[in-house]
């Protein structure tokens, strides 16, 4: 399984955050400005939800602006961190319906806000397949490269959830 974007020969991104269906928004706390230096992304004010899967100091957001805070591995997930995943999914979709701006963020904006995009996608109608063709377009051909993550959306997060519980 590959993982974290600080793994060799993962490349940073080349934004803080991109937009993946309207409204809804992936990014992490690090990326390569346009001088090619990595630059901390830190957010501000741009968004109504932002959710972190991983939490740094000082990349924000503003007082005010909503937050979810769930920091999960890039690598297996027991029940209950996949049970979480869902519900960021859950709370992520309802945000959208209301027409509020999300983002969801991790470390490089490729594994665990992948996810959680991802499963946002499939509870709105696309197909896990779709749904991560679609992030790796919008965001970048690195986007869920953790094989276990693809197959956690794949099997469905619930049924993923229930085999690891019965393992714990």
């Amino acid at each position: 399984m590959r993982s974290r974007g600080k793994q060799a020969g993962v490349p940073s991104p080349d934004r803080p955050w991109s937009e993946i269906v309207p409204g809804l928004w992936m990014g992490g706390h690090e990326f390569k400005g346009p001088s090619g230096q990595v630059e901390f992304a830190v957010v501000r004010d741009e968004f109504d939800l932002v959710q972190t899967l991983l939490r740094l100091p000082e990349h924000g957001p503003d007082p005010g602006v909503e937050h979810h805070v769930w920091p999960i591995p890039d690598g297996p997930l027991d029940g209950t961190q996949l049970a979480g995943v869902i519900r960021l999914a859950q709370a992520a979709g309802d945000a959208l319906d209301e027409g509020r701006r999300v983002l969801v963020r991790c470390y490089s904006g490729y594994n665990r806000s992948g996810l959680v995009v991802a499963q946002t996608l499939i509870r709105r109608g696309h197909t896990p397949d779709e749904a991560i063709r679609l992030i790796r377009a919008r965001r970048s051909p690195w986007a869920l490269h953790n094989d276990l993550f693809v197959e956690y959306l794949r099997a469905g997060l619930s049924t993923a959830r229930l085999l690891e519980e019965l393992l714990e």
